[in-house]
């Protein structure tokens, strides 16, 4: 062998060393996120409280860990959307317990707990720690506090806190930034808040709902808040190529408590008796149906946007088999009617448009109601508002109606509808009645139940009418009889 191609393998080597050791001592620099967790780390731009609230395993601690690490060293990466820190921070890590908080929240930060050669194998690097870590009292080879270089020069502060310690633990000091990994008290919670509010902080949890509707999760499917957002992530979150195959996925279910299975697997609170629809997402679900039989009817529904998201549902009925099929759904919030409109075209231009009630009340911007300004922008709305054929308007016979055909069969949604399944897991009442909150789906969905009678057979698409290509058949016939 030459000295030169010795020489070659040498530095091949050095180089490959060197990104064993960047990988292993620099995992933030290699995390990419999820689709859903990167929804969540956005939106911590524009929202002081977030709540990841997951099935097990789908990766909910390494990103609030992976969030922590961003905001203590102050090394954003490219794709970073979220909130940013331009100066060094005060922070606390939170979990359950002391050995817990040890053994989840520190590990996922900072690397094995005892092991000196493993300090930065988390998602801090090696680099980037001041001196050694402060250690914890009573708890083996627990951390108290850690210091963490800063992009701008100075030293960002972090402290591993547990609920076992009390309330009395959880005053004192302003922070910039809170993390609770797993579910902690509304008191603890509320005393957490109280340490960001002088500071422009924000406070971020990730955990399983398996102690169910308790008041910290009540407070995001109950009370809304321009400051709180809650994004749920599933199993079926996780994509083909991620960390978890179909095959464990499946395995993970079979294992769990039928109890918990939701919990744990679709990150659902245990509603009980307080849970609208019944139906399991099994059940329900159907592969997206790839093509239309033309003789379906179609029908878009819509919740109208006013004061939260607007929601359009794309709905086909088999009438032969009375099964309606929710087929698109289109949910979206600080949009104008015109960019609604332009996306429902593009899925069903020629398709008829069944609104609620309150779509008729003149809009307190233009005075023109919305109705009208979405027919303005091409959309073949209904001559009047969705009602049952007897003229009525009732919420409740809808949601009965919805109910009876889902336990039946005969109302199906695509697997492929995240965000209409993410309503549907927590659609529910409180003290009797129904929360007006992330239901934008499910209310465009119950409009078009209640006036499917006026459904045509459309074809879907971007141009309203039959696509150029189609042959021409016998006027007042909806579909080729001799189509094979």
């Amino acid at each position: 062998m030459s000295a030169a191609t010795k020489a070659d393998l040498c530095d091949t080597l050095e180089l490959l060393e060197t990104l064993v050791e960047r990988k292993t001592f620099g995992r933030m620099h290699y995390f990419v996120p999820y689709e859903k967790q990167a929804k969540f780390l956005a939106l911590g731009a524009v929202k002081r409280e977030r709540l990841l609230m997951a099935a097990n395993r789908v990766g909910k601690t390494e990103t609030g860990a992976f969030e922590a690490a961003c905001h203590l060293t102050g090394n954003y990466p490219q794709h970073w959307r979220g909130k940013r820190f331009d100066h060094p921070i005060k922070m606390w890590v939170c979990g359950e317990t002391s050995i817990v908080t040890r053994d989840v929240c520190q590990t996922k930060l900072c690397g094995e707990p005892g092991v000196e050669g493993l300090l930065g194998t988390g998602m801090i690097p090696r680099e980037a720690f001041v001196d050694r870590p402060s250690l914890a009292r009573g708890i083996t080879d627990a951390y108290d506090t850690i210091h963490v270089k800063h992009a701008t020069g100075g030293v960002s502060v972090a402290r591993f806190k547990s609920y076992e310690q009390g309330r009395t633990k959880f005053q004192g000091e302003g922070l910039d930034a809170i993390w609770f990994d797993e579910e902690p008290s509304l008191e603890l919670y509320s005393e957490g808040l109280t340490r960001i509010g002088d500071r422009n902080g924000i406070a971020w949890m990730t955990f399983t709902p398996l102690n169910g509707p308790t008041a910290v999760v009540l407070r995001y499917v109950d009370e809304p808040s321009p400051d709180r957002i809650m994004i749920s992530m599933t199993l079926d979150d996780v994509p083909p190529d991620g960390h978890l195959s179909a095959a464990t996925k499946k395995e993970m279910e079979a294992s769990y408590l039928p109890h918990q299975r939701e919990a744990r697997t679709k990150g659902i609170p245990m509603l009980g008796s307080g849970r609208i629809f019944t139906a399991t997402e099994e059940s329900i679900c159907e592969p997206a149906i790839e093509h239309v039989p033309a003789y379906w009817g179609k029908l878009w529904g819509i919740d109208p946007g006013i004061s939260h998201p607007f929601g359009a549902v794309l709905m086909l009925w088999d009438r032969d088999n009375d099964c309606l099929h929710v087929h698109h759904a289109y949910r979206v919030s600080d949009a104008l009617p015109i960019q609604h409109a332009y996306a429902m075209k593009q899925v069903g231009a020629g398709v008829p448009v069944a609104y609620p009630k309150d779509a008729t009340d003149r809009d307190m911007g233009s005075g023109v109601p919305l109705a009208a300004q979405y027919k303005r922008h091409g959309l073949m709305m209904l001559p009047d508002f969705a009602k049952w054929p007897d003229g009525s308007v009732s919420t409740e016979a809808g949601i009965l109606e919805m109910q009876e055909r889902l336990l039946s069969g005969r109302l199906k949604v695509a697997r492929h509808l995240s965000e209409w399944l993410e309503e549907y897991r927590m659609y529910h009442r409180k003290d009797g009645q129904i929360v007006k909150m992330r239901d934008d789906l499910m209310s465009a969905t119950r409009v078009a139940v209640m006036a499917r009678r006026f459904a045509r057979n459309v074809p879907l698409g971007a141009v309203a009418g039959r696509p150029v290509n189609e042959q021409k058949i016998a006027d007042g016939v909806d579909f080729d009889l001799f189509a094979t």
